[in-house]
């Protein structure tokens, strides 16, 4: 049986504030995404291609947490825009390996670098040298629970 855990009211407090504020800037981010061109899940996979390496649909699936199906639409999608190539794997040719395309490298590259841009842009204007610390810190933090 769980027991559950009791946290403070500061802890869920601060959980709810960081779910609210990463839904927003979440759809914030995807809207200048879609100004390039890719649906979010898309870029997702260009992203996670780009810092992973090549991976099979399934892999994909499994790592984006959605439907084998699903991501073999995201995919087709990706590789008829000329993003993505399928391979067979070098170690088992029965399975086909995604890769990104020189295209998708670039596409993955200038997607990202607008999206930074502008939330530098943005903390630049809206924040001061304190507060900028503070997100660096609180960033630390929350890498730590999105890997435990």
């Amino acid at each position: 049986m769980n027991e559950v855990q009791q946290v403070s009211e500061q802890a869920a407090h601060a959980a709810a504030e960081v779910w609210v504020v990463f839904s927003r800037l979440r759809r914030r981010l995807q809207a200048l995404e879609g100004e390039g061109g890719s649906s979010p899940a898309q870029a997702s996979v260009l992203a996670r291609l780009s810092k992973q390496g090549p991976a099979s649909a399934s892999e994909l699936a499994a790592a984006e947490r959605v439907r084998p199906q699903s991501m073999a639409k995201i995919v087709a999608a990706l590789e008829q825009a000329g993003l993505v190539e399928r391979h067979p794997d070098p170690e088992d040719g029965r399975r086909l390996l995604v890769t990104l395309t020189e295209a998708g490298r670039t596409r993955r590259q200038g997607d990202r670098q607008a999206r930074e841009a502008w939330l530098a842009r943005t903390l630049h204007e809206r924040g001061d040298e304190e507060q900028l610390r503070a997100v660096i810190t609180a960033m630390a933090l929350l890498d730590e629970v999105a890997h435990s």
